[in-house]
């Protein structure tokens, strides 16, 4: 799977993480993974956590490898085995990782699952875990650190998902609900958590990304996508501003992106293929979106 180099400097300079701790669901491949890659090319330490603990299974990827991969960064990172549907998991997770840093700074929920369908062909067990995963696990994650973050006056809280400007989505709508329904949980975050110094926002891609998931979805094709570090690089931008000022965003990586500097050709270097994907990452959530 051509997902992008090993390492790659973003198309700026980003912020110097040394001594923080970020704590990233679904790090076992795809997004998650290289995000906590990225964030370890910045000297931030990693808390690498999905279910995927041991190798040999159908996917690719252990949170072990990520967190081995991320030593080798040069920073500490440790690996926890996490549902974040289960209340009690996620609750232990968390404390199991103040405990193995002391600080969480960054909280960043990737964690996601996936199914496009119609109400009709969707099964309600399939509902519910595209809601549990997205919905309750960005909910249960995200409140459990609210204590830690408010002791710690300050930190993030970044969530994988899109700007809310539908009120429908025909052929998709059980998998939109749960992904919008995690930037509702964030982004009402930033104004209860406002006072606190913690800044909550989420993050988008404009395209496709080369994924498990884009290629098992049939999402288009090479053409289409652009690689991870697209979005891990977003994450990173983020990063470089003060979370007492820069909350409650919901934002596209593009932009993020040449917000921070990047060119219409450090943008094209993300690409997968030669050529200029479309935008139907965010058109998925936003029909009429348009770039400008």
């Amino acid at each position: 799977m051509p997902a992008g180099p090993d390492r790659a400097d973003p198309p700026f300079e980003g912020p110097d993480l040394s001594g923080s701790t970020a704590f990233v669901t679904g790090t076992t491949r795809g997004i998650g993974k290289r995000i906590a890659l990225t964030l370890a090319e910045h000297g931030c330490n990693i808390v690498s956590t999905g279910k995927t603990a041991e190798p040999g299974g159908d996917l690719p990827g252990t949170i072990h490898k990520t967190a081995e991969q991320c030593e080798a960064r040069g920073v500490d990172a440790h690996a926890i085995q996490l549902n974040v549907r289960d209340e009690d998991a996620v609750e232990a997770a968390v404390e199991e990782a103040i405990d193995e840093f002391g600080t969480i700074d960054i909280v960043i929920n990737n964690a996601s699952a996936i199914q496009l369908a119609n109400v009709a062909d969707l099964p309600a067990n399939r509902f519910d875990l595209l809601t549990d995963v997205n919905v309750r696990g960005t909910y249960l994650v995200s409140r459990a650190f609210i204590p830690h973050l408010r002791e710690q006056e300050g930190g993030w809280i970044l969530t994988n998902a899109p700007p809310i400007t539908i009120d429908r989505a025909p052929g998709k709508a059980p998998y939109a609900w749960s992904k919008l329904g995690m930037s509702f949980v964030t982004l009402s975050l930033a104004q209860e958590l406002a006072s606190d110094d913690i800044g909550c926002n989420t993050f988008w891609p404009v395209t496709a990304v080369d994924t498990r998931a884009t290629r098992y979805f049939g999402l288009g094709t090479e053409d289409d996508w652009r690689t991870p570090h697209v979005l891990a690089d977003a994450v990173l931008s983020i990063l470089d501003n003060d979370p007492a000022e820069y909350t409650g965003h919901a934002a596209y990586d593009e932009d993020l992106l040449r917000a921070a500097g990047a060119s219409a050709a450090d943008l094209s270097a993300y690409n997968c293929t030669e050529g200029d994907p479309a935008p139907t990452s965010a058109q998925m959530f936003d029909p009429e979106y348009v770039r400008e």
